[in-house]
């Protein structure tokens, strides 16, 4: 398990083999050219509860939750994962 807390302070736990899939790629990469797809690469590595807890963890006082914030938790994750591997 890779277990980690991004720079706001969220808390999360992966399953180092979800990163290790090719269909994990497959939706990284498609995330790349439609950001759309973002939330099907958070559930893939988080999990729909996890997911939930990272909106919930980002949701602004407006009730909103933001996707650049949301955007910018999954890129410091997929960073702080890479720097573990090497």
């Amino acid at each position: 398990m890779i277990n980690g807390q991004t720079k706001t302070g969220f808390q999360y736990e992966i399953d180092e083999t979800k990163l290790d899939d090719m269909e994990f790629l497959e939706l990284l990469s498609a995330a790349n050219d439609d950001v759309l797809q973002i939330p099907k690469v958070l559930t893939a590595m988080l999990g729909e509860k996890q997911k939930k807890e990272l909106y919930e963890h980002l949701r602004n006082e407006n009730g909103k939750v933001p996707f650049t914030e949301v955007r910018n938790a999954l890129f410091e994750i997929m960073e702080s994962n890479a720097e573990t591997k090497n």
